[in-house]
């Protein structure tokens, strides 16, 4: 092999340094042969108990090792911290970024010539592919699968989003507590991240539109053997990428971030994909804006009839075709001139797996379910720089809205008045909460599509405009305006909304604006006191003074770029 590998600086090495990398992996029982300049595989494993979606990925690092194997690789798996959104306080966003450096750091700091990321919960697929191009070695992923449909009382469920719907029939007497725990079972029946359209199902559709998964790898449920299948085979292709040199810049081009967005509006993905897609843009250094996914995606159809847009669930995808049939409808659409991890392109890698096998799941691109269905981008006095609404999981008659502001000063300012039979609201007004950003919260929790009154949901009301700096669990609905930039706690205007005001939105005309003179704004604002800070030590305490806008995808400052993979110092 012509390609001097990184790995030998470590395993090539004689005298004392040699010794030293050797021996101790010896320990494991390698043969000495194993060191020969054999291209070495890291597999980073997100694995966690604490993290149910990922709790499966040990068998799939042993279906990666054999393929790894097989194609003369040396396989080694290692640990990085796994971020389990059902669990993780205050949110996993807040640590999205901590687990990038964990990812770099390790990847950067090993003898490792290629990497095989084995990401599902929502932030182990962006953290993970975020650290893996600030170092620029080849990489693919693994995405771990969807659960299987859920069932209950002859209905399909979907997770995440009949949480919501379960909380509303809890809260209208429509359902028990004890019909609730046994619809908990029936919905999460299998091992896999949310079967819906969520952010998992979303980063999973994202890591393939961008080029960084074999052909049809996002839509496999997880208890499918057909994944460990998949695994198997991106361990084979890993290797011949290191013989390549197929690096993930020369993959991550802005022409595969377009087609990213493209894809995503397609499939009704979550609005959670403009924050992660902007970060990782940021780590590769392509100039991506929240514009672009306006101007680039909102135009383009819904294809897939999926939760929380539609009514079907990953697992009637991948029956249906998958994402190979989604890209074929959009053919005309796409860049073709760029390259996956298979060194072809989209339209090569899906060539003869076109087939659909249920239009009720994915539609024609002249036939689709909703002409425009991509992430809308709205701007105005009340976001400056930005906030984002999903229109085809929202209401369409609230498209155009002015409606009387009813503010939530904190969530517990919330969680404390919102079903308080005095409170001053009816479905006309518009629900406001503030200092729930990146800074605010901190780590912009996934609180945007906040729960109605239940005095109005008994009215038979389930959806009113609702406005955040906050982010939407991506298996979640409603008219939610979300991501408003700046945020309320470094002064943004939401900030400085009060009780009364009158709010538009007009998703036509791009437009949120807050009815207050800018006179009033200033005076108002010559008077607002910043919220003291969540933390004054440790990791918080960074993030929240190094955390940039959520606009310009919520990364630190410090971290956009990359360091390349060179280490010129020795241990010892």
């Amino acid at each position: 092999m012509s390609l001097k590998l990184r790995s030998q600086d470590w395993f090539g090495r004689k005298g004392k340094e040699g010794i030293l990398y050797r021996s101790w992996m010896k320990n494991e029982g390698m043969p000495n042969d194993m060191f020969d300049g054999r291209p070495v595989i890291g597999i980073c494993n997100t694995f966690s108990e604490l993290a149910p979606c990922n709790a499966h990925f040990r068998s799939h690092a042993e279906a990666v090792k054999r393929g790894v194997l097989e194609a003369g690789g040396f396989p080694l798996e290692f640990p990085i911290m796994s971020l389990g959104e059902t669990l993780l306080k205050p949110t996993a966003m807040l640590f999205r970024n901590l687990a990038s450096m964990d990812a770099e750091e390790s990847i950067r700091g090993n003898p490792m010539d290629g990497v095989v990321l084995l990401t599902g919960c929502d932030k182990t697929t962006p953290s993970t592919v975020m650290g893996a191009a600030s170092v620029g070695l080849p990489t693919i992923v693994v995405p771990g699968g969807p659960m299987l449909n859920g069932r209950y009382k002859g209905h399909t469920i979907g997770s995440g989003t009949h949480v919501w719907k379960f909380d509303e029939d809890m809260k209208t007497g429509k359902m028990s507590q004890e019909e609730c725990e046994f619809a908990e079972s029936c919905m999460s029946r299998s091992i896999g991240h949310c079967m819906t359209m969520g952010t998992a199902s979303t980063m999973a559709v994202m890591v393939e539109s961008l080029g960084l998964t074999l052909s049809g790898a996002a839509a496999i449920p997880a208890a499918d053997s057909r994944k460990k299948v998949m695994a198997q085979l991106s361990g084979r292709r890993i290797v011949d990428m290191v013989k390549e040199n197929l690096t993930i810049d020369k993959i991550l081009t802005r022409k595969a971030f377009e087609n990213a967005i493209i894809t995503n509006s397609a499939v009704g993905g979550s609005t959670n994909f403009v924050i992660h897609l902007t970060a990782i843009a940021g780590r590769i250094g392509v100039d991506l804006k929240i514009d672009d996914f306006d101007t680039i995606g909102s135009k383009i159809p819904l294809l897939l009839n999926l939760m929380p847009s539609g009514k079907y669930l990953m697992e009637d995808f991948y029956y249906a075709g998958g994402l190979p049939v989604i890209l074929n409808e959009l053919k005309e659409k796409l860049h073709k001139d760029v390259i996956t991890v298979t060194g072809k392109n989209h339209h090569q890698n899906i060539k003869g797996n076109t087939d659909c096998y249920n239009e009720d799941v994915i539609a024609g691109y002249q036939k689709p379910f909703q002409e425009e269905a991509g992430i809308v981008v709205v701007k105005g006095n009340l976001a400056a720089n930005g906030a984002v609404i999903k229109p085809s999981a929202a209401t369409p008659a609230l498209m155009k809205h002015t409606g009387r502001a009813v503010v939530f000063e904190s969530i517990e300012d919330y969680h404390q008045r919102i079903d308080d039979t005095d409170l001053d609201i009816d479905e006309n007004c518009v629900m406001v909460l503030k200092y729930v950003g990146p800074v605010g919260y901190p780590g912009m929790p996934e609180v945007g599509n906040m729960a109605l009154p239940k005095k109005i949901l008994q009215k038979g009301i389930t959806d009113m405009v609702r406005i955040s700096d906050g982010r939407m669990s991506g298996t979640a609905y409603g008219t939610a305006v979300l991501h408003v930039s700046p945020e309320s706690a470094i002064g943004g205007t939401l900030a400085l909304v009060q009780n009364g005001d009158m709010i538009e939105l007009d998703v036509k005309k791009r437009l949120l604006h807050l009815h207050v003179t800018d006179e009033e704004l200033a005076k108002r604002k010559a008077i607002w006191k910043a919220p003291p800070p969540a933390a004054t030590r440790g990791y918080v305490s960074m993030y929240i003074k190094h955390v940039i806008g959520s606009d310009k995808g919520a990364d630190l400052d410090f971290l956009q770029g990359s360091s390349g993979s060179e280490v010129t110092r020795d241990s010892h």
